[in-house]
């Protein structure tokens, strides 16, 4: 699947496809659209690479036939790992046996902290789960947060101290690194430089200070390549001084995004995840949502769930911001810019909406943004009486909030100058993701003294004198803030698996004045808390994870007169010019998964579909379906990027609702250093990002190159076929429909039109089966998935991923359609290529009560249980994919190869679910309702001598879910909330029509549109 259209087809002939093809319906991507061969392949063919077997001769077939023989009649009595039970030399306190202990900490990204609940199974982390009384997941996570369980259990992982690769203790480099030091200090420190991420430890800045009174010359920068400074420049434009802006989603009616993804990047994104998605639930009998409009120069899940998605070039959103000014402030003049028609329309749209909705809207810049765009957002808000309600204004919660790329600028030129004499970088990566004109790496040769600290080797360490190994967040005490200021305790689960300190144990080591990380944290959190019955509030703090009236008070502000108006130079801002002789914009975006690269060597994150380009192992130059057309490529070129005499070459990945006239780049690919899963993954970006176009610039070319690149994309896997045969509309396999619908109960039961109701039928189809009405004399487990609130995060497919112990396959087997994840998240397009409509939908087992798949299993390896379960019986499964082939909802994953072997890597072994079965190579597996949770309730329960109460069994995916799209529970208790899903009007069956009466069902989603944009639609 890798070119736009078959490729034995011209450019010229693609496009022409394209502009003939029907958009009307749902498609997952324009080479279903243009119902290309490859398309067809995968739809046609559930195992694909069986083909193959044509293309052998006789003898060859006999051959792999035998081999697959053997392997069938193995498959049922394979030869599993032996491992060794060790006793306790002494009983540890409060420890059962095998059941699981849980402890509050948090994880940190960029220096931002969420709180988690850690699960501990004898003694070893196994899964990460949210924290409900912290303010920063309220009991959720993201994807990045359950995946960086895994990089506890790296093997690839620092174990010692190295000097030029060569192994010495930590002792060793200790007494060097203060030799260094103590030479230094005659100077007062001078040439003494640290280099951090963001940070917001309380701790960590105070051991700082003290070193930093020791050595008063000497330095302290943070430096992150996803940096927020444009936010703190406009801050400083609108208010005279840096703060940040906390939003309030639950309060807000209209909310309006400037290339912005509050769902998914902004710091705090899982709380305003659940905040605004919590105001898309329906309540009451008179259900009122939210309305959302997204401009964005970057198709993200904020603009997938937006009711009005408006794609622009990334120079246009600081004209769109004037716009808004000029139309919501009297006496303010037009920006002047002339604007398609349907971007004055969306301006208008939204600037009444804006005015009905004064003091209940609110408008937010996206942190790349310029900081004018900041500016005119914060003083719009105000404007509209926003400010105070549905967002507020708090202190920084960095430990000195600086600009990042000019003190890193300034240190790379001290460097080159020779007078930088003791580096020390702890956790950064800036010979990688420095700016381009930045010569970092180059620069850090002429250091005599270079310590790097971190968890694994990468570019920058390779360059260093020393490394050091860095302590995981799970191994070490510290401490972090939230979003909002909260403060909360980071607390280890486990002893260090090898000879680690945290950056804490580092700093003071180095100052003269080495502690634990225990000592030096209980010790800060005493000035925190207050020595008055510190004990107790310390143990409070302990248990549950977060200090109480931490989060920093709102700040009483006014904008300054000039903010709506002008720049600090008193001329408004220039766009970027209209592309010129072939030049497009380029635009610089995290990855979704890899982020800046860090996790480049995480597996789960390197094979989790990227929410809308559904990719995987990779990143590629997106583009519109018109600028390929222009440019004449196609999915799968590999071009040449040029731009200021630097240059690059990518892959192309033609991206339906792109905006026209710009490529984004996704940092993070191209990893040199990135251990056996990160190196040479993808394409670097960071050769053409500079310091004057850290986030977007004009005058990129791009030259294709002739050369193809293949894609382990995952859109067209699994897939259920449409129906689109012979002119019929289709399933309706995604429903929408208008929130005003609601009062139509023909409207309310989900389906897209009246015409497709009456083709597919209601109520009960005849079936040619025998009906089996299944007896049920106890619990009988459901769930629902409301699709108005599912952003298409990935949270829920990770959750699953650890909680199931699913292994990664690699992008070879992804290629082939082996992915092995329980959970997949459809990605449906609906309406014009350009500007798309984008409708997310989980899928898992739907454990039928007519269950396709057990009828036809000779060993009865599938069967089903007395509460309802599709449940499968591993060691029965011989591997014939009967099942699968029967499923028409394509959920069940094969086990072609022993993916989940650790034996040569004991320590990932430590990372498996005790309580789930590890597979082997042979068989079937899918979602089980996460029936080892199931199981652990059920018996507390008996004991107890009580029913499972409703909400006591939470899924996996459930659990990890931010806006709670996800219910689960028990049919037979009809006060329970899957129970009341299940009678909500919106309520349905995917393929109902096939009569297999699934337990998992949907809820239609619900769009809030503009009447006014919808007329002139």
């Amino acid at each position: 699947m890798s070119s736009l259209i078959s490729t034995d087809t011209g450019v010229a002939d693609k496009a022409a496809i394209l502009e003939g093809a029907d958009t009307q319906g749902l498609w997952r991507s324009l080479d279903e659209l243009a119902d290309t061969p490859e398309a067809r392949a995968w739809l046609d063919d559930e195992f694909p690479e069986r083909r193959s077997l044509l293309e052998v001769d006789r003898r060859k077939f006999m051959q792999l036939m035998g081999a697959s023989m053997a392997l069938a009649g193995l498959a049922g009595c394979r030869f599993l790992p032996q491992r060794r039970a060790v006793p306790y030399v002494e009983t540890v306190e409060d420890l059962v046996p095998g059941k699981p202990r849980y402890y509050a900490t948090s994880v940190v990204l960029a220096g931002v902290g969420t709180g988690v609940l850690a699960r501990s199974n004898d003694g070893r982390p196994t899964k990460l789960e949210g924290n409900p009384i912290h303010p920063a997941s309220l009991g959720a996570t993201d994807a990045i947060t359950q995946a960086s369980l895994l990089d506890l259990y790296d093997p690839e992982r620092f174990r010692t101290a190295t000097k030029r690769g060569q192994i010495q203790t930590w002792d060793t480099f200790l007494a060097e690194a203060r030799a260094t030091l103590e030479t230094l200090k005659a100077n007062a420190g001078q040439g003494i430089w640290f280099v951090t991420g963001a940070m917001t430890s309380p701790t960590f800045a105070a051991v700082m200070r003290r070193f930093l009174a020791s050595y008063p010359e000497a330095r302290w920068i943070q430096w992150e390549p996803v940096h927020r400074d444009n936010v703190r420049l406009g801050m400083l434009r609108a208010f005279g001084q840096a703060v940040q802006p906390i939003y309030h989603f639950d309060q807000a009616d209209v909310v309006v995004t400037l290339d912005a993804d509050p769902i998914d990047q902004l710091p705090g994104h899982v709380r305003y995840a659940r905040d605004l998605m919590g105001r898309r639930r329906v309540k009451g009998d008179n259900p009122t949502i939210s309305r959302l409009y997204a401009a964005e120069s970057v198709p993200t899940n904020m603009g997938a769930t937006a009711d009005h998605r408006l794609p622009v070039r990334p120079g246009d959103i600081a004209a769109l911001a004037r716009e808004l000014v000029s139309r919501l402030v009297p006496g303010s003049r037009a920006s002047g810019a002339q604007h398609a028609d349907a971007v004055r329309r969306w301006l208008d749209a939204v600037a009444s909406d804006l005015s009905k909705g004064r003091g209940r809207s609110v408008i937010l810049a996206g942190d790349h943004q310029t900081p004018e765009v900041h500016a005119l957002a914060a003083a719009l808000n105000e404007r509209l009486d926003n400010a105070g309600r549905t967002v507020s204004y708090i202190e920084p919660i960095y430990a000195g909030w600086q600009d990042p790329v000019a003190q890193l600028a300034e240190l790379t030129d001290e460097m080159g100058r020779g007078n930088v004499e003791a580096l020390f970088l702890l956790g950064v990566n800036p010979a990688y993701d420095a700016p381009a004109d930045v010569p970092f790496a180059d620069a850090l040769g002429k250091v005599p003294f270079t310590a790097y600290a971190g968890l694994r080797p990468n570019e920058t360490s390779a360059r260093c004198l020393w490394a050091v190994p860095e302590a995981h967040s799970l191994e070490a005490w510290g401490d972090c803030r939230a979003y909002d200021g909260t403060a909360s305790v980071i607390q280890p689960l486990i002893v260090p698996l090898y000879d680690a300190k945290s950056h804490i144990e580092i700093v003071g080591a180095l100052s003269g004045r080495p502690v634990t990380g225990y000592e030096a944290v209980r010790a800060q959190w005493r000035t925190m808390l207050g020595a008055k019955d510190f004990d107790r509030h310390w143990r409070r703090t302990i248990h549950d994870g977060v200090a109480e009236r931490t989060a920093f008070k709102p700040l009483v502000l006014r904008c300054r007169p000039d903010a709506l108006t002008t720049n600090e130079s008193g001329q408004t801002s220039q766009t970027l010019p209209e592309p010129q002789n072939g030049q497009v914009d380029i635009v610089f975006a995290p990855d979704p998964t890899v982020w800046d690269g860090r996790f480049a060597s995480n597996g789960w994150l390197q094979e989790l579909p990227k929410p809308i380009t559904r990719l995987t192992w990779d990143n590629a130059a997106l583009i519109a379906p018109t600028t390929a057309r222009d440019l004449g490529l196609t999915d799968g070129d590999i071009a040449e990027l040029r731009m200021d005499q630097r240059s690059i070459t990518a892959p192309v990945k033609v991206q339906p609702g792109h905006p026209r006239g710009s490529v984004t780049l996704f940092l993070g690919g191209g990893r040199q250093f990135g251990g056996a899963l990160g190196t040479g993954v993808g394409a670097s970006v960071f050769p053409l990002r500079t310091r004057d176009a850290m986030w977007f610039s004009g005058g990129l070319e791009l030259r294709r190159t002739g050369r193809q690149h293949t894609f382990a994309r995952t859109e067209h896997h699994h897939a259920i076929a449409d129906g689109r045969l012979n002119g019929m509309q289709g399933r309706d396999i995604v429903r929408a429909m208008p929130v005003a619908g609601l009062a139509d109960p023909g409207r309310a039961a989900g389906a897209h039109d009246a015409g497709r109701r009456e083709q597919h039928g209601h109520g009960e189809h005849p079936s040619l089966y025998q009906t089996r009405d299944h007896d049920y004399d106890g619990y009988r487990w459901g769930m629902a998935i409301d699709l108005s609130l599912c952003t298409g995060c990935n949270a829920c497919v990770v959750a699953c991923q650890a909680e199931n112990n699913i292994p990664v396959v690699g992008k070879d087997q992804v290629q082939r359609g082996r992915e092995m994840h329980w959970i997949r998240i459809d990605r449906y397009y609906e309406g014009d290529p350009d500007a798309p409509e984008v409708h997310h939908q989980p899928v898992l087992c739907m454990h039928c009560e007519n269950a396709p798949c057990e009828p036809v299993c000779p060993v009865a390896a599938t069967v089903h249980s007395h509460e309802g379960l599709n449940q499968m019986v591993y060691n029965r499964c011989v591997g014939t994919r009967y099942c699968s082939n029967n499923c028409p909802y394509k959920v069940r994953r094969f086990n072609f190869l022993n993916y989940a072997n650790h034996h040569d890597v004991p320590i990932r072994q430590l990372l498996q679910n005790p309580n789930v079965t590890v597979r082997g190579r042979g068989v079937m597996e899918k979602c089980t309702f996460c029936v080892q949770r199931i199981n652990a309730a059920r018996i507390e329960a008996k004991k107890a001598g009580r029913f499972v109460a409703d909400g006591e069994i939470v899924a996996a995916c459930q659990a990890a879910c931010p806006p709670r799209a996800i219910v689960f529970g028990d049919l037979s208790d009809p006060n329970s909330a899957v129970s009341a899903a299940k009678r909500d009007a919106r309520n349905y069956s995917l393929l109902d029509e096939l009569n297999t009466k699934p337990r998992l069902t949907y809820l239609a989603k619900l769009t809030n549109k503009n009447p006014d944009l919808e007329k002139g639609a």
